[in-house]
């Protein structure tokens, strides 16, 4: 089979369309392991026991076990209990929630590197808990790590595929229904990889030049 050009264009638009919706999910999924990822971390370092296990082990469950199992159980194991779900809030819910437990461990290591100095400065001042977190510890703890988070934003985009498996159609899906439909394969799979690419690599750069400038500012 040859490369037809006039197919390709026929169906660049198709898959143009279904970008959107990997690009929609991975901006979702993101900003929830964002916010979890936080919540994880603080309840990790919880001085209430209980909590900072059921935490731990609740990071080490998901990250172990495979993000499709976890998006088939979403999908197709939850109804059985009365929780049914979109495929594309239960795909954002499920790669949000994974992400979230590794995004932790980045968030943990940059409120590890804030000097002892810091909490026992907020603790001679009497800042409450809170202040001393949201004023103090994060305004030093996230900067450093914001591009490690930015490589999980690049890592996320290119877990979409894995959405198609519970029939949300993102670029991937979008091909193989192209191709299924006239059983030309090269061309949809082609396009679709050259925009995950288009879109991959610019952001891989930026976040390098993130890291660096990062280095350069922590050096001074």
């Amino acid at each position: 089979m040859t490369w037809d050009w006039e197919f390709a264009i026929s169906v660049f638009p198709r898959i143009l369309d279904a970008m959107w919706i990997a690009l929609a999910a991975t901006i979702t999924a993101y900003i929830l392991a964002l916010v979890f990822g936080l919540f994880l971390t603080l309840a990790r370092r919880s001085s209430f026991r209980p909590l900072a296990l059921l935490t731990y082990g609740f990071i080490e469950f998901v990250r172990c076990t495979p993000p499709l199992v976890q998006l088939f159980f979403a999908f197709f194991a939850l109804p059985t209990i009365g929780i049914s779900l979109s495929p594309f809030v239960a795909g954002v819910t499920v790669l949000g929630i994974h992400y979230s437990t590794y995004i932790s461990e980045v968030y943990r290591s940059g409120i590890d590197s804030v000097p002892k100095g810091q909490w026992e400065a907020s603790t001679a001042l009497n800042f409450s808990k809170a202040y001393t977190w949201v004023r103090v510890i994060l305004p030093q703890a996230i900067p450093p790590v914001i591009p490690m988070l930015g490589n999980y934003l690049i890592t996320m985009f290119k877990e979409t595929p894995l959405l198609s498996a519970i029939t949300v159609v993102e670029m991937l899906q979008t091909a193989k229904i192209i191709g299924s439909e006239s059983f030309r394969y090269l061309e949809p799979f082609t396009i679709a990889g050259f925009l995950f690419l288009a879109l991959s690599y610019p952001a891989a750069v930026l976040v390098r030049k993130l890291e660096d400038r990062m280095k350069l500012a922590y050096r001074k």
